[in-house]
Parts: structure tokens; C-alpha cells; sequence
């Protein structure tokens, strides 16, 4: 009995667009909270297969003359842009972009969607640049319709933030929260982003605040927050008094108790998270790889005094930790050093530097006891670097080297995505095989 009903589930899949449509999208949401790479890629696969019923029964529908077009033919073009522009990325695009410029019911909703994408998603999973222009053009309507629209004055706080106006891109964000009191969940986004704004300020009191209001009202992840919460607090001097009396020692054992799963998987954010809260048992660890994760140096990258301030940061970090007794995590952390030094000379338009700092982590990859990561993500720096300098080949080579060589790492998903986007920049092709690199 239970054979007949998959088979009749499964050919419904096949043949129903609600029903392959509502599978796909469950899927979906499943590799979005997880982000693990086979749920994202099984949830891909299902969303095409999605993709060719829909486009067999509706969009060959509405696009052929027989169609009949009442009044509101115009929405139902919408809903189905903002359908198929959600789950194909390349003609999807266009589609989207129909879909937010027409003035139907689901405008706004394509609209949301783009910006997304052009603010989140090509930032962090991209090449670190963003799509500024792109996002401008699609809030200025929307901010005109609606200047104290708080989802709008976030895009808009989003927007200055890549651009480097981080002070402008505070007030906004505290403009959103002040818009509006009902959706707590929204305030808990704009704490987000307003905790990444002070770190780049090394406010650290401040980005603490954030993190710890986060870590109260939001449950996306408690263990990320509270992470936030100790780096942050082992930032100040030793003899600086703590805000609430909380212990940065303490808050650092609690992370891993605080561990979740979604569909069954912790959230690779999450494990990265308390991997590097464990070192803090043996040493006091570099706080910075977080903000690396999610592409904070390329924020900071038009603004030539935060960039001094970070690299003063690591120098810190470095000569404190050539000054301690050598331990098991001395040469990851040192390649970390070297990683995120290497940004800010890049940053600072001091390109042999960078160059010369990336190389430093690749002569100590036999050494790396834990942070595998660092590799490969090295190797997507100094690709971007070659690119900037012109030396296409040699940047292809190694993306297809990080693509290739290195597995089971953490926040693989993202430097996957990292590299299928700077191949993508370059034109070159993704499959490619350069194992013997």
C-alpha cells in the first residue's frame, strides 16, 4: 500500500505544477536553513525539475495567443515572473526584473527578491563586490512610495553598508527599527547588520550590544550570537570592565551547549562557530575569521581608516602571539593572521604585499592542524587578486585548484559558491579539471 501512494506522490511531482512546485520549495527551505551541499544540491535538481512542469503547463500558457487576457492577465504575469525568476538564477533574472518593474500584486515581492540577491547573495557567496547600482535603481521608487517603509530603509542601510558609508548605513538601520514595532524578527536583521557595522568601527562595546540583544530575543542561532557576544567582549583590555559582568571565558564554554540542528543538520555557521569557541581553552583565539566569513573586509575596503584599524588589529594579534608559548593552534592562527592581512594590504592598493602575505599560508599547509578552510580560501583571495592584476589564466587555475582539491571543510558551500562566481566573472568554464595542480 505504501509503494502505491509514493508512486502516485511521485507522479504527481512529475506532472502537477502545485504539487512538484510545493515539494521543490520544501526542499528549498530545507538547504536554506541547513546550507549543507547535498541538501542545496538535491533542492536545486528538484527546483528544475519543478521549473520544467511549470513552464510546460503555465508559462506556455500565458505566453501564447490563444490565452485569453482579462484585467487581471497582468498579475497573473507576475506571479508567475516571480515564480520562475526565484528558482532559475540566469533567465530568472530577467524575469524578475520584469516582474518588479510591472505593476502588478507580486512587484514588490520580485523586488525584494532582487534585492536580495544583489545585496546578500553576490556579496557574501560572490566575489565580495555586490550589485550597488542595480539595488539603487530598484529602491528609489520604492523609498519614494514609501520613505519610512522600514524593509526599504534596511535595503537602503544594506546598500551604504556595501558601499563603505557605514555611518550612514547605521542610521538607516536604526531608522527601520524605529518604523516599525509589530515584526520583532525584522529588528533582530537590522541588529545583525548593525553589530557587523560597529565591529568594521572596532566598537566593540557597541557590536556587543548588538550581539547580545541578539542573543535574548532572536532564536535563529544562539550559539552564533553568543559566540559573537565572547569575541567581542576578549576584544577589550584585560583590565576593562565587562558590560553585565559576563565573562568572555564563560560565554565561549557555553557555545557549544548551545548547538542546534535544522532538518536534522547543524547549521555549518554554527559549527564554525563553536570550533573556534573550543580554542579558547587553550589560548586567547583571533576574532576575526567570522567577519572574514561574511566577506566584512571587502565592507571596509573603501574606507582607508577602518582598513588601518583592522590591519593595527592584527598586528596586535600577531605580535601577541608571537610573544606566547608555542601550542597546537600557533601555526593556524598564524595563517590566519597572514590570510586577513593579506585583504587589508589589498585593500590598502599594496597588491605584492597581499600577494606576498596569501603565499605565506600556502608554505605552511602541512603545518595547518584545524583550520583546513584556510587553504582553499586563500586560494579564492589570490585569484581575485590575479584577476584585479590581469593574470587571468593563472587566477583560473587556482579557483579550479580550490574547487577540486580540498573537501570536507568548514563553510565549504560558501567558498564553492566564492569560486563558481569568480569563474563565472571570468568567463571560464566551471567543470574543468585541474586535480593535477
Amino acid at each position: 500500500m505504501s509503494n502505491g501512494k509514493d508512486a502516485n506522490a511521485a507522479q504527481k511531482v512529475n506532472e502537477s505544477m502545485y504539487h512538484a512546485l510545493i515539494y521543490a520549495t520544501v526542499l528549498e527551505m530545507q538547504a536554506m536553513m541547513t546550507f549543507q551541499h547535498d541538501d542545496i544540491t538535491n533542492a536545486g535538481n528538484t527546483m528544475k525539475s519543478a521549473q520544467e512542469v511549470c513552464q510546460r503547463e503555465l508559462h506556455s500558457l500565458i505566453k501564447s495567443p490563444k490565452c485569453l487576457k482579462g484585467a487581471s492577465h497582468v498579475h497573473l504575469e507576475g506571479g508567475v515572473s516571480f515564480g520562475m525568476g526565484a528558482f532559475n538564477l540566469e533567465y530568472g533574472l530577467s524575469l524578475l526584473r520584469d516582474g518588479a518593474m510591472g505593476m502588478n500584486l507580486r512587484s514588490m515581492l520580485c523586488a525584494l527578491l532582487l534585492l536580495c540577491y544583489y545585496t546578500f547573495l553576490t556579496f557574501i557567496l560572490g566575489t565580495g563586490e555586490g550589485e550597488v547600482a542595480e539595488a539603487e535603481s530598484l529602491l528609489k521608487p520604492f523609498r519614494l512610495h514609501y520613505p519610512r517603509g522600514a524593509i526599504f530603509l534596511f535595503f537602503a542601510g544594506r546598500t551604504e553598508e556595501i558601499k563603505g558609508n557605514i555611518d550612514e548605513a547605521v542610521a538607516l538601520f536604526e531608522d527601520g527599527c524605529k518604523a516599525q514595532q509589530a515584526w520583532k524578527q525584522f529588528h533582530h536583521m537590522c541588529y545583525w547588520e548593525l553589530m557587523w557595522c560597529f565591529t568594521y568601527k572596532r566598537m566593540w562595546k557597541m557590536a556587543y550590544f548588538y550581539a547580545d540583544l541578539l542573543s535574548q530575543e532572536s532564536r535563529w542561532s544562539k550559539a552564533m550570537y553568543v559566540y559573537m557576544k565572547a569575541a567581542y567582549l576578549s576584544m577589550l583590555p584585560k583590565d576593562e570592565a565587562r558590560p553585565f559582568g559576563e565573562d568572555e571565558v564563560d560565554l565561549f564554554r557555553q557555545v557549544p551547549t548551545l548547538k542546534q540542528k535544522i532538518a536534522g543538520k547543524s547549521p555549518p555557521t554554527e559549527k564554525f562557530a563553536i570550533r573556534k569557541a573550543r580554542r579558547y581553552k587553550a589560548q586567547r583565539p583571533i576574532k576575526l575569521p567570522m567577519m572574514y566569513m561574511w566577506n566584512g573586509f571587502s565592507m571596509i575596503s573603501k574606507r582607508p581608516e577602518l582598513t588601518e584599524g583592522m590591519m593595527q588589529t592584527l598586528v596586535d594579534a600577531e605580535r601577541s602571539l608571537q610573544e606566547s608559548p608555542e601550542n597546537m593552534f600557533s601555526v593556524d592562527d598564524c595563517c590566519l593572521i597572514h590570510l586577513l592581512k593579506g585583504l587589508c594590504f589589498k585593500n590598502q592598493g599594496d597588491l605584492q604585499a597581499a600577494e606576498k602575505s596569501f603565499n605565506q599560508v600556502f608554505a605552511s599547509e602541512k603545518k595547518i592542524k584545524f583550520d583546513h578552510y584556510l587553504v582553499p580560501n586563500t586560494l579564492v583571495e589570490l585569484s581575485l587578486l590575479y584577476i584585479d592584476l590581469g593574470r587571468r589564466d593563472e587566477a583560473i587555475k587556482l579557483l579550479h585548484k580550490a574547487k577540486h582539491n580540498y573537501k570536507e571543510y568548514s563553510m565549504e558551500s560558501r567558498t564553492q559558491f566564492r569560486v563558481h562566481a569568480a569563474l563565472a566573472k571570468l568567463k571560464a568554464d566551471p567543470e574543468e579539471d585541474d586535480t593535477h595542480l
